[in-house]
C-alpha cells in the first residue's frame, strides 16, 4: 500500500513536512468561480482551460500542463493505496475538496481515504501553520467512511447542478463531524443574488469601500479577508469582484 497526499495548492507543497512520507499531487483549481459545466470531463476541463487562460491571461496548454496532469494521477492510484486529502474548511477549498471526492469515486475503487484539516486556530489556512503543526494535523486526520465517502463524492454535483436543498439536507446529517460543511454551502448561497439584491460579496466590497471611504484594492482586500475568510478568497477572486464594482459605478456615472 502506497500513500498519497493530495494537497489543496502549490503553496502547501513548499511547506509540506518532510517527515510525512508519500507522494504528493497538488489541486491548482479555483472551482469556485468561472465555468464548471461539461458534457464529460474533457469537456468540463477545455471549459476550465477557457475560462482560466481569458481571466488569467495564461495559455489554455498552461491549464492542461498545471492543472489536468496533476488530477490526472487519481486514475493511476490503486485501490489499495491511502489517501490524504488535506483541505481547509473555506469555501474555495471545500468545492475543490468535493471534486477530488468525485474524482476518486469515478476513476478508482479507493475507500481507504482520510481528511487532514488544519487546526483551530488555522482553520482557513495550512499556510499560518509551522512543520510541528502540521504534523500534528496529519496526526489527527479523519477517517471518511465508506458511506461518508459515497454522500461526499456526490457533493460536486449537487453544487454544480444548484441542488442546495440537498447539499443542506445532507451537511445536516454529517454536521457532527463535519460542521464546517454547512456554513461554507450557506456561504456559497449567500454569495448569489437575489430578489434584485446583491450577492453577499459584493456587498461586503462596497460596505467596505464605504466605511474606509476608500477604492485602494490593497487596503479593500485585507479587510475583505478579515471579514469574509469563510470564502477563502485570493486577491485574484476578490479583484475580479471590485473590478465589476468599479465598471458598474463608472457606468451609472456616464
Amino acid at each position: 500500500m502506497n500513500s498519497y497526499h493530495i494537497l489543496n495548492g502549490s503553496a502547501l507543497k513548499q511547506q509540506f513536512p518532510k517527515q510525512i512520507s508519500g507522494e504528493l499531487i497538488i489541486t491548482n483549481e479555483c472551482l469556485v468561480e468561472g465555468n464548471i459545466h461539461g458534457t464529460c470531463l474533457q469537456d468540463f476541463y477545455n471549459n476550465r482551460a477557457k475560462f482560466i487562460s481569458k481571466t488569467y491571461k495564461v495559455t489554455q496548454q498552461s491549464y492542461f500542463d498545471k492543472v489536468v496532469t496533476e488530477l490526472d494521477k487519481i486514475e493511476d492510484l490503486s485501490n489499495k493505496d491511502e489517501v490524504n486529502l488535506w483541505f481547509e474548511e473555506d469555501l474555495f477549498c471545500q468545492v475543490n475538496f468535493w471534486f477530488v471526492l468525485y474524482l476518486i469515486k469515478q476513476q478508482t475503487n479507493i475507500r481507504n481515504v482520510y481528511l487532514v484539516l488544519p487546526n483551530k486556530e488555522n482553520q482557513y489556512g495550512f499556510g499560518g501553520m509551522d512543520t510541528e503543526s502540521l504534523i500534528e494535523s496529519f496526526s489527527n486526520k479523519i477517517k471518511i467512511t465508506e458511506s461518508e465517502f459515497d454522500t461526499l463524492s456526490q457533493y460536486w454535483e449537487l453544487y454544480r447542478n444548484e441542488e442546495f436543498a440537498r447539499l443542506l439536507e445532507e451537511s445536516i446529517k454529517l454536521n457532527a463531524k463535519y460542521p464546517f460543511l454547512l456554513p461554507a454551502i450557506n456561504a456559497h448561497i449567500d454569495r448569489i443574488p437575489k430578489d434584485g439584491k446583491l450577492g453577499r460579496l459584493e456587498q461586503a466590497i462596497l460596505n467596505i469601500m464605504k466605511e474606509l471611504q476608500t477604492e485602494d484594492f490593497s487596503l479593500i482586500f485585507r479587510e475583505f479577508c478579515k471579514r469574509e475568510p469563510i470564502y477563502g478568497f485570493g486577491d485574484s477572486q476578490v479583484k475580479h469582484l471590485f473590478d465589476s464594482i468599479i465598471s458598474r459605478k463608472m457606468n451609472n456615472s456616464n
